[in-house]
């Protein structure tokens, strides 16, 4: 599984219906499916290319109303593993916090820190509760961590709110921050 597909409907009632027949169209795993702002409904696939092209197309062609989708090949496998559950960093390594304007955004520069630098993804929150803003943690030796927020800036531009990188973070921050909305 190396690609990854999202849909956003613009209807909740919608977006369950269309999660359903993804995953039935075509050999996708549903990696999330779930609400976000403004009564959207944001569903996560990934599979191989062509599984999942065929899942997005299938929804793009429903008739039903899209804010937008988008397929991503050559994901890093942490991106696809952190849709699923997210990881509580070690004791004593550094944070990197990038808060990302759209959920495409952050999951393209989340893509993109995984791959430049040798970090932990620790979490990728996708438009939930957050205005249709995305944010990643990623954890590591502080220069990893600087090196791959160094490359989501690069990708991100105008679509970075803002990213930081906190050398020892406290324990008590560091369990907050990947419980907060399980």
């Amino acid at each position: 599984m190396d690609t990854l597909g999202l849909v956003e409907a613009r209807s909740i009632a919608a977006g369950v219906e269309l999660a359903d027949a993804m995953v039935k169209a075509a050999d996708v795993e549903l990696l999330r499916a779930s609400t976000i702002c403004s009564g959207r409904f944001l569903i996560h696939v990934g599979g191989d290319r062509a599984a999942v092209g065929t899942a997005v197309a299938l929804a793009r062609e429903s008739g039903r109303a899209l804010a937008g989708s988008f397929v991503l090949s050559g994901v890093s496998p942490q991106v696809l593993d952190v849709l699923k559950r997210s990881t509580s960093p070690e004791p004593g390594e550094a944070l990197g916090v990038v808060e990302c304007r759209t959920v495409a955004a952050g999951i393209a520069a989340a893509d993109a820190a995984a791959k430049r630098a040798s970090v932990t993804l620790a979490r990728l929150v996708t438009g939930q509760g957050i205005n249709g803003k995305s944010y990643f943690v990623i954890s590591g030796e502080v220069a990893a961590v600087e090196e791959a927020v160094a490359a989501a800036r690069s990708v991100l531009d105008a679509q970075l709110v803002e990213a930081v990188v906190i050398p020892r973070p406290s324990v008590a921050v560091i369990q907050t921050l990947i419980s907060v909305g399980r």
